[in-house]
């Protein structure tokens, strides 16, 4: 894994366009890098096969965005880029992470969990879908004590 690059930024947009029914736009990418969020890529062969945005925010974070690419799903991608992220913000002594996740999107969630997020909320009809509006599960990983990564 590596620090993402305004050079990668169309390769990750090409994946998220695959992935997500509502997907970021370069700018949205560009954007992150130019803020300093944690912008992280991970490659095989020299090509993106996942990434995730990280926001930090005083001593909390919240994950953006986090994908695999469709030919690379189920293989614990997903997996090694969220303790990455996870291992990151521990060794920036942030407190804790916060994410939305669509409560449809049960792999995701067991991720998650797998991954010691637990539910905190929710958002009614946060996210647009093909049936007008989908709720959003909020979720949290407390990282201060924990021995992570």
């Amino acid at each position: 894994m590596r620090d993402m690059t305004l050079s990668d930024v169309a390769a990750v947009c090409a994946i998220e366009q695959q992935v997500q029914s509502q997907p970021w736009t370069q700018g949205n990418f560009s954007d992150a890098l130019r803020s300093g969020y944690r912008c992280v890529v991970d490659e095989i062969a020299t090509e993106i096969v996942s990434y995730a945005v990280l926001m930090p925010v005083v001593d909390e974070a919240e994950l953006l965005t986090i994908a695999v690419a469709p030919s690379q799903q189920r293989k614990g991608l997903g997996g090694l880029m969220l303790r990455e992220i996870i291992a990151s913000a521990a060794a920036q002594e942030l407190r804790k992470i916060f994410l939305e996740v669509r409560v449809s999107n049960a792999g995701a969630i067991a991720l998650y969990r797998a991954s010691g997020f637990v539910e905190i909320g929710l958002r009614r009809g946060y996210y647009q879908n093909t049936e007008g509006r989908e709720d959003a599960l909020l979720m949290a990983c407390e990282l201060i004590g924990e021995a992570r990564g």
